[in-house]
């Protein structure tokens, strides 16, 4: 996935009421919102570099977007709203080896009335739901984590995939890890206990789990290898 324009490179100066962020552009001071709802938990120190994108829209009031951290030395795309456009470049050109060779891709398709997962694929006669999380957090300098917050809503997508696996459907859940130089990927439990054992359930009932680090620069954010799930 190609950024439409040239990202502009800041300071960080503070994330508040979750959806806004002061950055610091030369000497100016600009509000960019904040795409990203979660805890952002280890990427939000004053004076992290960031990287935002301007957008032109009148209709819009803050002239610009977060879509980059830089923390602890590592390049972080924060914007959870891009994970499916590039889970969907990845798709499209064969970069998640798992899923390649698709006859049709649809993006945001319902399982049910009260659920809808990010893709379904088909491929000959074999139909495969996908769920998709954007993965940001990481504690050490070589594993990736998830959830970063409670996240009632990751359980019941998981509860779902586990609902349609039972039904006939191959059913995937991707952590796409949105951080450079991760080779580990693993389920935060201490966080989310709850999520921890609704992942286990579903490892248990056939859902297949994949995490796939991205390479990251201010010009696209692209999948670039499969990593390692290291919870057992």
């Amino acid at each position: 996935m190609k950024f439409t324009k040239s990202l502009i490179k800041g300071k960080l100066i503070k994330r508040y009421k979750r959806f806004f962020v002061d950055v610091k552009i030369n000497k100016q001071i600009v509000t960019a919102h904040c795409p990203n709802t979660g805890s952002m938990m280890g990427l939000l120190d004053e004076g992290n570099e960031v990287y935002l994108l301007k957008n032109n829209d009148p209709k819009r009031k803050l002239k610009y977007g977060l879509e980059i951290i830089k923390a602890k030395k590592n390049l972080v795309g924060v914007n959870t709203h891009k994970a499916n456009k590039i889970v969907r470049h990845g798709l499209s050109n064969n970069l998640i080896k798992e899923l390649e060779n698709n006859d049709a891709i649809k993006p945001e398709v319902f399982f049910n009335k009260e659920t809808r997962f990010d893709f379904l694929i088909e491929k000959k006669n074999q139909k495969s739901f996908i769920e998709v999380k954007n993965v940001t957090l990481f504690r050490d300098k070589i594993t990736a984590e998830f959830p970063d917050a409670i996240t009632t809503r990751g359980s019941k997508h998981l509860l779902a995939l586990i609902d349609a696996t039972k039904k006939g459907y191959k059913s995937y859940l991707i952590f796409l890890v949105q951080i450079q130089n991760m080779k580990n990927f693993k389920i935060a439990r201490d966080i989310d206990s709850e999520y921890y054992k609704n992942f286990l359930l579903a490892k248990k009932a056939g859902v297949n789990f994949l995490a796939y680090r991205c390479k990251i620069s201010p010009k696209e954010i692209l999948i670039e290898k499969k990593i390692k799930i290291i919870n057992e």
